[in-house]
């Protein structure tokens, strides 16, 4: 499986590259407003992002761009709009390794392709998680809450903002390096989630740290561990969970993608005025704030990251054995 991944990930980089100049692109772009899909509901960290460049890129195009939240089915409904809406440069489609990497290994019947139906356009961020409790757990640290689950396998919850994705996968992978039994209760989106643990409806989420940390400053959550390999500067009292579990990783990266055949001479122009807005001071200082590592770069560096997470989540699906609910 991983090999075919693999071959089909090397056969088909030179599809990103090629088709977004299948078509002219249309004289004095953009002349009206740009839709941009976000595949989850309100509220969640991918949706703030989202928010945040879909603001100031309006300010660089000289057009709108309205945020349209196409929550559910982990992203797939949104995801599957941005792949069929028309190539040309008025649809734009936020994506991130569960819609684009994870998803291709979790589903047998996805309806659309990763690698055949988008152009990259650029990498946004690369932002860490951010393990989180509610106040009444008993456990204030990751290794308080590993005590807990071993001594209560099977009672303590975990949210996600979907099955498979980084979110779930995250938790998954800390429940096999842990050796603990945590019950995963999925959501439609980080929203959601993140509404339900505020409720103490769950106990623990994994959610990215630009989502989670306004409501642990606000003493309304409280932060186990982050999960990069570092402490995070905003965050420098919260250890890693690397600290406690030795090689635990997880990060969530996040980019624009465009429908297949966009005029390459569109996909470059977001690509200048994304990576612009990425920039500038208020917008540099909202996302490393939280944690987010700010990338940009080029539509073929983009494209890359998306081949080798298409291959690197194949082999932790079949590892961990993730199936849809």
């Amino acid at each position: 499986m991983l090999s075919r991944v693999l071959v089909v990930a090397s056969v088909t980089m030179s599809v990103f590259a090629s088709v977004a100049g299948a078509q002219p692109p249309a004289p004095g772009y953009p002349t009206r407003p740009i839709r941009f899909i976000v595949p989850f509901p309100p509220g969640g960290g991918t949706d703030i992002v989202a928010r945040l460049i879909g603001q100031r890129l309006s300010e660089r195009l000289g057009q709108q761009v309205v945020i349209d939240n196409r929550g559910g089915a982990n992203a797939i409904i949104g995801t599957e709009l941005g792949a069929k809406a028309p190539p040309d440069g008025y649809t734009i489609l936020m994506s991130l390794q569960a819609s684009l990497a994870v998803n291709p290994s979790l589903y047998r019947n996805l309806p659309y392709d990763s690698l055949r139906d988008f152009a990259p356009v650029i990498q946004l961020t690369s932002i860490p998680l951010l393990l989180a409790a509610h106040p009444s757990l008993p456990a204030n640290s990751v290794k308080e809450l590993v005590q807990l689950a071993r001594a209560k396998p099977g009672q303590i919850t975990f949210a996600s903002s979907g099955t498979g994705g980084s979110s779930h996968l995250a938790m998954e992978l800390f429940k096999i390096m842990a050796k603990v039994d945590m019950v995963h209760v999925p959501y439609k989106g980080g929203g959601p989630a993140i509404n339900d643990l505020l409720g103490g409806q769950v106990q623990t989420y994994s959610g990215t740290a630009i989502s989670v940390v306004p409501y642990v400053k606000a003493g309304r959550l409280k932060a186990l561990g982050v999960t990069t390999a570092r402490r995070l500067p905003v965050l420098p009292d919260v250890p890693a969970v690397g600290e406690t579990i030795v090689g635990y990783e997880s990060v969530v990266w996040q980019g624009v993608v465009v429908p297949k055949a966009t005029p390459l001479a569109i996909v470059n122009r977001l690509n200048r005025e994304i990576a612009g807005t990425l920039q500038l001071a208020e917008v540099k200082e909202r996302l490393t704030g939280t944690g987010a590592t700010v990338m940009g770069g080029t539509p073929a560096e983009f494209g890359a990251l998306i081949n080798s997470e298409i291959a690197k989540y194949a082999k932790l699906i079949k590892e961990t054995g993730v199936r849809p609910d």
